[in-house]
């Protein structure tokens, strides 16, 4: 554990068992440098442990470099709940997980994510201030998708593979959750044509009926044709091995950890295929989240969720002139917001 945590540069990791909740719980603080660890809370059924804890380091770190990118004075963190495969009472366990945040004093603060929902947030409130996303402060799930259709049409300007419009735009959206919903949403109404892969029924049907989508079977999305593939699920879908299968030019959404390791970032480069860093591009939620608990207003938050997009074409012109991967542009990006000079990472 310490080897994972020292490879990840984790400040720390803490864990909770309630036995009369059944929860089982961590958190990992990846850094508190620039502001207190701000993360959302997974909670999703593992079969092993390990799994959970891998999550939780990986998505603490995503959510540093995410934050140093968005340029927030946060840092980052990621919980992850176990969910129990028996029955369960929802409210009493996420009272216990509020506890269990309360506990650390304001190192971090919790966030919806994958699994949980606003009246999770609601409960855990009840037992510490130190959370947001709650119905009071609202559904972060739209300003995700924004960012990251910012993203898409970045991805336009920067790619001659692309067409230089939306009206026509061939996208794939794996998973159509509230994000992934919204991203189809934008896109839509932008002209664009969907085809969508959700393993829930009702969700592929709203896609049809509100979009006119085409569904696409869930093991066949990511090597669909397309042009912009938009992973909106969970991670580590994309690997070495799938890489020669993609038929698209582009790949933009908002899943966290999409590539299974650092080399699948190099090889989608090597490949001619334009990756958008999910923790770049996803930031929307985050912003959300930070500028609203300040009390900002509604179009500075728009403004600065959209200026991701312009973000993500100083990386690109980065790639282009340094022949890099942008997924480690990105890395050392962050790295050095967080780490080194901060006045060089803003400026490049």
């Amino acid at each position: 554990m310490f080897s994972r945590m020292k490879e990840a540069q984790i400040n720390d990791i803490h864990f909770r068992h309630d036995k009369p909740t059944g929860l089982k719980a961590m958190i990992a603080i990846h850094s508190t440098r620039r502001g207190p660890a701000l993360g959302g809370c997974r909670c999703i059924p593992y079969d092993h442990t390990e799994d959970a804890l891998a999550d939780a380091i990986d998505l603490a770190r995503g959510m540093s470099y995410k934050a140093a990118l968005a340029g927030l004075d946060l840092g980052g963190g990621k919980a992850v709940i176990m969910e129990p495969a028996e029955a369960y009472d929802r409210e009493a366990l996420f009272k216990a997980f509020g506890r269990f945040v309360e506990e650390l004093g304001g190192r971090y603060i919790t966030a919806m994510d994958s699994g949980t929902m606003l009246q999770d947030m609601d409960w855990i409130s009840t037992e510490t201030r130190h959370v947001t996303c709650t119905s009071h402060s609202g559904d972060p799930s739209p300003y995700t998708a924004r960012g990251v259709f910012a993203a898409i049409k970045a991805c336009l300007q920067a790619s001659d593979a692309l067409p230089d419009t939306l009206q026509g735009l061939r996208v794939a959206v794996q998973g159509a959750g509230n994000v992934g919903f919204e991203l189809c949403r934008l896109l839509h109404e932008a002209g664009a044509q969907l085809q969508v892969a959700d393993i829930d029924e009702e969700r592929r049907q709203c896609c049809i009926d509100a979009f006119g989508a085409n569904t696409v079977p869930v093991d066949q999305i990511l090597t669909t044709e397309c042009d912009i593939l938009s992973p909106c699920g969970l991670g580590h879908i994309l690997t070495e091995e799938l890489i020669p299968k993609l038929r698209c030019s582009a790949i933009a959404g908002s899943a966290n950890n999409q590539l299974a390791g650092p080399e699948v970032g190099l090889a989608l480069y090597r490949q001619g295929i334009l990756y958008a860093p999910d923790y770049l591009i996803n930031a929307g939620g985050l912003i959300f989240v930070a500028m609203s608990h300040e009390g900002q207003s509604e179009a500075d938050i728009y403004h600065r969720v959209d200026e991701l997009g312009d973000t993500l074409l100083k990386l690109f012109h980065r790639q282009e002139q340094s022949g890099e991967a942008s997924s480690l542009i990105a890395d050392r990006m962050a790295e050095q917001i967080l780490y080194g000079n901060n006045d060089e990472a803003v400026a490049s």
